[in-house]
């Protein structure tokens, strides 16, 4: 393989080498401080990150507030807690090697306050902010503020040039590089366009290319992008290290810091990472973000599934379409007739059989059908958001103007704060979101990981500056 030499970002000589930011305490100090410390680019999470009492306990999360803006404003105190405990690891240590970035998903509720408030109190810990799931226009005037760089996450070309032209522009000299995240490898949350077909994946050397075009046009040229997603071996990315049609390439690593000896996952989370196969990885557009996300297909996505697939649209006595084939069907606790097609009886009759027998609407005049104890939760969990998102269908909070979308709640989503805390602190993985890239299934392949073996992050960045 050719031979990996260092880069310039952030003021220092690093590793082309990043640590993906993993949200809700997935990504930590300590992870992030042992990237920086084997001379990469280490990240943690600004979002609910992890804070600790004096004994070493993490602090659950906990809320007390009595309406969704008192409890609002305890997961922004949270957040801010959380993050700059995490940055005095990160710093602490990395020895003051490397670079550490903090990581913030712009639609999180409360994005500019926590990660304001997180970099008010960790001046010279922090070297740079990334942030994606979203449009960040102010993220180059947030980091140019304090004085950090920033790191943008797109999906395009396209999204890079929507927001230097309403934003950067004004703010180049703090652009620490451009995130390429491919929306069809990378785990978590992704930026697929409704141009995009999410079964029909394009190759990212096409796409990088056409972003480095663009920054050549408006004079970024020598500014790096990071191939986020899909990066495993760089043996098999050699094509694009020194390639002069992509410039300045750093490689990102988001799913293989999952499994090191740093890595605060739980450890049956780890052990399920090296069970799984290809095709374990689904791409769904089940999040309340209304963004498709990459996570492993167990049984939470299963119960998803099967939610959204028990669904009959739902009709109107004044519908210009009713005919003979609609029919009134007493449905639920409280059997309320509903219209419905006469042909779905039968399947209702099966799903009620089979104890999915309570009803949910959701906002597309169709309903689900759930059992008793599934529809007591989901209406739990809507009543108990905190706001975490800027936006959210399965709650229909939003955090400006009324605190509400103006649209119904949706059932068909779930409450993707109360999982992630759950898959990130207890040992129930099986039936929580378990976000992963499309190749984490290549742990089980991978003769690095052979009988068991969990690597440190240093012997994890040692082994992929080898690209093998």
């Amino acid at each position: 393989m050719k031979k990996l030499n260092s880069i310039f970002m952030a003021g220092k000589e690093v590793l082309p080498l990043v640590e993906g930011g993993k949200g809700v305490a997935v990504s930590n100090g300590l992870t992030a401080g042992s990237w920086a410390a084997s001379d990469g680019i280490g990240t943690f999470s600004g979002v609910n990150a992890d804070n600790y009492r004096d004994d070493g306990s993490v602090i659950r999360q906990v809320y007390f507030g009595k309406t969704r803006i008192e409890r609002h404003e305890e997961l922004i105190d949270y957040g801010i807690k959380g993050g700059i405990k995490q940055a005095q690891i990160a710093h602490e240590t990395s020895g003051g090697k490397g670079r550490l970035n903090v990581n913030i998903l712009w639609e999180m509720g409360g994005a500019q306050r926590v990660l304001e408030g997180i970099l008010e109190k960790t001046k010279g810990l922090v070297h740079g902010v990334t942030c994606g799931a979203g449009m960040p226009f102010k993220l180059g005037e947030i980091a140019s503020k304090f004085d950090i760089f920033y790191y943008p996450i797109v999906s395009s070309a396209r999204a890079f040039k929507i927001l230097f032209l309403r934003a950067y522009k004004s703010f180049l000299p703090k652009l620490g590089a451009v995130v390429y995240e491919d929306p069809w490898l990378a785990g978590g949350h992704n930026g697929l366009s409704n141009s995009e077909d999410p079964e029909k994946p394009e190759k990212p050397f096409e796409r990088v290319s056409l972003l480095r075009k663009f920054m050549r046009s408006v004079g970024l040229g020598d500014v790096p992008i990071v191939m986020a997603g899909g990066v495993w071996h760089l043996s098999d990315w050699e094509d694009w290290i020194d390639n002069p049609e992509l410039g300045p390439i750093v490689f990102q690593f988001g799913t293989r810091p999952l499994l090191t000896k740093e890595s605060p996952i739980p450890k049956v989370w780890k052990e399920k990472l090296m069970e799984l196969k290809k095709g374990d990885i689904k791409l769904h557009k089940f999040s309340p973000t209304g963004f498709y996300s990459s996570a492993v297909k167990n049984n939470f996505i299963k119960e998803l599934t099967d939610r959204s697939f028990r669904q009959i649209k739902l009709f109107s006595n004044n519908d210009p379409t009713a005919s003979i084939d609609f029919t009134e069907y007493a449905l639920g606790k409280a059997k309320r007739p509903f219209l419905i097609l006469k042909k779905d009886i039968s399947r209702v009759k099966d799903w009620i059989k089979k104890g999915f027998s309570e009803v949910l609407k959701t906002p597309d005049n169709s309903i689900i059908f759930v059992s008793p104890e599934k529809a007591d939760e989901i209406k739990k969990d809507q009543r108990d958001c905190m706001g975490c998102l800027s936006h959210c269908s399965f709650s229909n909070w939003a955090d400006k103007g009324k605190i509400s979308t103006g649209r119904k709640v949706d059932p068909r989503s779930f409450c993707i704060q109360k999982t992630l805390q759950e898959v990130a602190h207890e040992d129930n993985v099986n039936n929580q979101l378990m976000f992963a890239g499309h190749n984490a299934w290549k742990f089980s392949q991978d003769p690095f990981y052979s009988n068991g073996f969990v690597p440190s992050v240093k012997q994890l960045v040692d082994r992929i500056a080898t690209g093998s």
